[in-house]
């Protein structure tokens, strides 16, 4: 699994380290291959501890000591990334090792974006608020459950992110506000155009709407600039037109293109088309069929195609670069799947995979019932007796108070209580209503 330039250890305490850290690495492999039965909290507990004593032993045997990268920090690396998704499976979200593949998600995230020069605040809006989030995780963990080495590691991260951020919102913040929705929609717009050029199939028609579009906005140009009412050059103009030109000029290639992918390029393509296709797919169904440890593998797919570019860029067997337009495509279509796996990590719900059935029954029963009362409530207590009738047997189901799976307390019983309980007032509400309305109605003797 391991890159081979990756150089192994010379210090025989390392290599003793490396060969527990492999052993623990394949048995959360194993454990997230198997699907037969959920992931019990104190299973994933074991492991995570023993992790951390053995990168307690790391941190000793390099105390004073200069150490290059090697195998085992790729190994460590491995670890705490399969950790931190087991954390989501179990429900136990709002812990730190749960930030710790957020993180490295956000900073590649953040990387591309910076080397697309592509971005909207919308992008960065959504980043600065989770790491913020992740920032008061750590911040509560490290006070009530020490582990030295994680918290520094994830707030080191965290301070990354930001700072690779802060460059990102320095940018934006020298355009002008009025061109900012211009800067949004051009973002927008060579976006869609990149998801048109890898459909399976291609639609000329689709980006031809998108050169009237960019039309329009040329348009609104004088002189080549972007002006105020008052007729004076915003801040930002340059800026903003060559993304517009950019955008034009993508066209073209694509049209030229026309959906025809160059052949020596096309396994890596179809690879992370792929990858984008499966991700796309959970996150349609992300409540119901994904288990977060199932992003691990996406995610070093993509880290490893990513990361086999020399100057960012692919070569062939020749040593000749990628062109343009297959660079583009290519760094798009990572882009993307980095995106999917971002927004289907911050939709994790902090409840153990052992009572996401239990979870996802209410959140049906309380969207159907908030529709029922949008739409204005029934007309007889009776309409109301499937909800009813649903939601006592799911109380039924608790022992002692608590949702059981066997003998386990699986994490998550406070989400799903409160679920439960928002049910029962919701359906409470409409029978209270019914009921006042039937005496309304019923005319007096």
């Amino acid at each position: 699994m391991e890159t081979p330039m990756i150089p192994a250890p010379r210090d025989e305490g390392e290599r003793r380290v490396l060969e527990k850290l492999i052993s623990i690495r394949d048995q959360l492999q194993l454990r997230k291959q198997d699907r037969t039965t959920y992931v019990r909290t104190q299973d994933v507990m074991i492991l995570y501890d023993q992790t951390i004593e053995q990168v307690r032993i790391l941190t000793e045997i390099r105390r004073g000591k200069s150490v290059e990268e090697n195998q085992v920090d790729r190994v460590v690396d491995s670890c705490f990334q399969l950790l931190s998704l087991f954390f989501m499976t179990i429900g136990r979200n709002n812990e730190a090792p749960a930030a710790y593949a957020l993180t490295s998600t956000i900073k590649r995230l953040l990387d591309h974006l910076t080397e697309a020069d592509l971005f909207s605040a919308q992008d960065l809006e959504s980043m600065s608020q989770t790491l913020e989030h992740l920032s008061e995780i750590v911040h509560n963990y490290s006070s009530s459950k020490p582990a030295p080495f994680l918290e520094t590691l994830i707030a080191h991260r965290i301070e990354r992110c930001r700072s690779s951020l802060s460059s990102l919102q320095k940018r934006l913040e020298e355009i002008a506000e009025p061109l900012r929705p211009t800067t949004d929609k051009l973002v927008s717009i060579l976006r869609q155009m990149a998801v048109i050029n890898t459909k399976s199939r291609f639609s000329p028609s689709e980006i031809h709407k998108r050169v009237a579009e960019l039309k329009e906005i040329s348009e609104t140009r004088k002189n080549g600039q972007f002006v105020d009412q008052n007729g004076n050059i915003l801040k930002g103009s340059e800026g903003v037109s060559r993304l517009l030109d950019r955008c034009l000029e993508y066209t073209k290639i694509v049209l030229a293109r026309n959906g025809q992918f160059p052949d020596k390029w096309k396994p890596i393509y179809d690879v992370l088309v792929g990858i984008r296709n499966e991700l796309d797919k959970l996150s349609l169904t992300q409540a119901w069929s994904l288990r977060e440890t199932d992003l691990y593998d996406f995610q070093r797919q993509l880290d490893r195609i990513d990361e086999s570019r020399i100057d960012g860029n692919w070569v062939d067997d020749q040593g000749r670069p990628a062109e343009l337009y297959v660079q583009r495509t290519l760094l798009y279509l990572i882009r993307r799947s980095y995106g999917y796996i971002y927004h289907l990590m911050i939709s994790s719900e902090p409840v153990s995979e052992a009572l996401l059935p239990i979870y996802n029954q209410l959140q049906t029963l309380k969207r159907c019932l908030v529709e029922v009362k949008n739409s204005g409530g029934v007309t007889s207590v009776r309409e109301l007796y499937p909800y009813s009738m649903k939601l006592h047997s799911i109380d039924d189901m608790k022992v002692d108070g608590k949702f059981m799976a066997g003998e386990d307390i699986p994490e998550g019983q406070g989400s799903v209580a409160e679920l439960l309980a928002e049910c029962f007032d919701l359906n409470y509400e409409l029978r209270v209503a019914a009921e006042a309305a039937a005496e309304t109605s019923t005319p007096e003797p």
